[in-house]
C-alpha cells in the first residue's frame, strides 16, 4: 500500500499558541498522489497536540480563537500553569540537570510540566479519513497543531503521512 511522508516546520509563540495548518495538510495530501486512504498528522513534541475544531470567528487581543481560549482556561481550572520550581513533582532535579547541561536550555525553561500534561491529555496526533482526495473533516472542522509550552518561542515540525492508493 502506497504511503507518503512529509513534514513542515512553525514557529510557536512565547505562550501557548494555536495554528491552523488544514491549508498545509490539503497541499501535502495533494502532493501525495492517494485519493483514498489516511491522513495522520502527528506532533513529534511532547508539549504539543494536534486539534481537529471549527473556526470559531472571533479572538482574543492576543489572537487566540474563543474556542481555543475557552479550552486554556479551562485546563488553567484542571491543569495550571507551571510557574515556580515544586509545584510539580517534574521537573526533578535530573531532569533539570539534563535539560540545562545536554540540551542548552535555561532551568526556567523546564517549568512547563503543564504543558507536557495538556499534550498528554490532547493527544498528539489525528488520524483523518481521505476518501475521493478529499480530507472528511466534516463541515467546520480544521485541524490546529497546538503547542502548549508558553515558556520561549521555538520552531516545531508536524509530520503528516498520507496511506491508502
Amino acid at each position: 500500500m502506497p504511503s507518503f511522508h512529509k513534514s513542515f516546520e512553525i514557529v510557536s509563540d512565547h505562550r501557548p499558541s494555536f495554528h491552523d495548518v488544514t491549508g498545509d495538510v490539503k497541499e501535502i495530501v495533494s502532493q501525495s498522489g492517494i485519493k483514498n486512504g489516511i491522513v495522520v498528522i502527528f506532533s513529534q513534541h511532547t508539549t504539543c497536540s494536534v486539534i481537529i475544531q471549527e473556526n470559531s470567528r472571533d479572538q482574543t487581543v492576543n489572537d487566540t480563537l474563543y474556542i481555543f481560549q475557552d479550552l486554556l482556561d479551562i485546563f488553567q481550572s484542571i491543569i495550571p500553569k507551571c510557574e515556580k520550581e515544586g509545584q510539580y513533582l517534574h521537573p526533578g532535579p535530573k531532569c533539570v540537570e539534563h535539560s540545562v547541561n545536554v540540551v542548552g536550555e535555561s532551568e526556567a525553561d523546564t517549568l512547563n510540566t503543564d504543558a507536557h500534561l495538556r499534550s498528554a491529555f490532547m493527544g498528539r496526533s489525528e488520524s483523518i479519513p481521505l476518501l475521493a482526495g478529499e480530507l472528511l473533516l466534516g463541515e467546520h472542522g480544521n485541524i490546529y497543531f497546538a503547542d502548549f509550552d508558553g515558556t520561549r518561542s521555538r520552531t516545531r515540525t508536524v509530520r503528516v503521512q498520507v496511506v491508502g492508493d
